[in-house]
């Protein structure tokens, strides 16, 4: 199975990760992750994303630790501002048979999240895995 992982956020450690997230990681014969840049609202109308970018970087480094902790390997990218679309790019140079969201917890996620899920499952049609991180 080629797995995609889009991160919204990222766990402290593997240890946080539920034991389905953790099997399906394992399980995968190769991961690429995207982290699509999420900049606050105000900041993409006025187009000042690169912070947003920088943390999208760090989630990503962060993911990709977490995979090779688990003993899988993957490459990964930073991806548009718009998470399908982000995703979209990413099935482009990696054509995976399924697909792993890691959302932000409800607290601290963004406008961009808002309708994501029924857009993924529209626009993607590929099975899905979808899991909240605390925080």
């Amino acid at each position: 199975m080629k797995l995609l992982i889009a991160t919204g956020d990222a766990a402290g450690s593997p240890d946080e990760l539920p034991a389905s997230i953790r099997s399906l990681i394992e399980q995968a014969e190769e991961v690429f992750v995207v982290a699509p840049t999420l900049p606050k609202q105000l900041d993409w109308l006025m187009s000042d994303t690169d912070k947003a970018r920088r943390q999208a970087d760090e989630r990503l480094q962060t993911v990709l630790g977490h995979i090779e902790q688990i003993g899988t390997a993957g490459g990964g990218t930073v991806g548009s501002d718009e998470p399908v679309a982000a995703l979209e790019d990413a099935l482009r140079a990696f054509p995976a048979d399924h697909i792993l969201i890691a959302l932000r917890g409800e607290q601290t996620r963004g406008w961009q999240e808002r309708g994501l899920l029924g857009q993924v499952v529209e626009r993607l049609r590929l099975p899905l895995t979808v899991f909240e991180l605390e925080g």
